[in-house]
């Protein structure tokens, strides 16, 4: 079941967070994973407009927006390559004509999932705080 998060679930998603980006993310420098950590609980998460994918009262997933644009999207490990980031792209598109995602180039998970979704690159651009390549990439109904 897809539902709207509310504030009881920022330990879960901040834990699915964790899990996820540790594992797409493992080019990342400690000094910068240490301030996005702090910022997830504290800006990230809270001040995103939040869906959760939950079974049988666990969380699976979450996809964060800004507007159209996909602020995160992640699934627990262990939960992975069943579908469930799918559906929730698949229901956040039905509110919008165009989305947009920025994802980290090395990122050997997140940015095949948005190109088999249909996502295409639009963008190319240094993140400076990370120091690490990113592509802003769009999908369009």
């Amino acid at each position: 079941m897809i539902r709207k998060y509310q504030k009881s679930d920022l330990s879960s998603v901040y834990n699915i967070w964790l899990k996820a980006s540790t594992i797409a993310h493992p080019f990342l420098e400690k000094a910068f994973v240490e301030k996005v950590k702090a910022d997830m609980l504290n800006i990230y998460i809270p001040n995103s407009d939040t869906w959760v994918y939950e079974v049988k009262g666990a969380i699976l997933g979450f996809i964060g927006m800004h507007g159209n644009e996909i602020g995160g999207l992640f699934v627990d490990p262990q939960s992975q390559s069943q579908g469930i980031g799918t559906q929730l792209v698949d229901y956040i598109s039905q509110s919008y004509n165009e989305l947009e995602v920025e994802v980290f180039k090395k990122n050997r998970i997140g940015r095949p999932f948005y190109e088999k979704y249909g996502f295409i690159l639009i963008n190319e651009s240094m993140h400076e705080e990370s120091n690490q390549v990113v592509f802003r990439m769009k999908y369009r109904k």
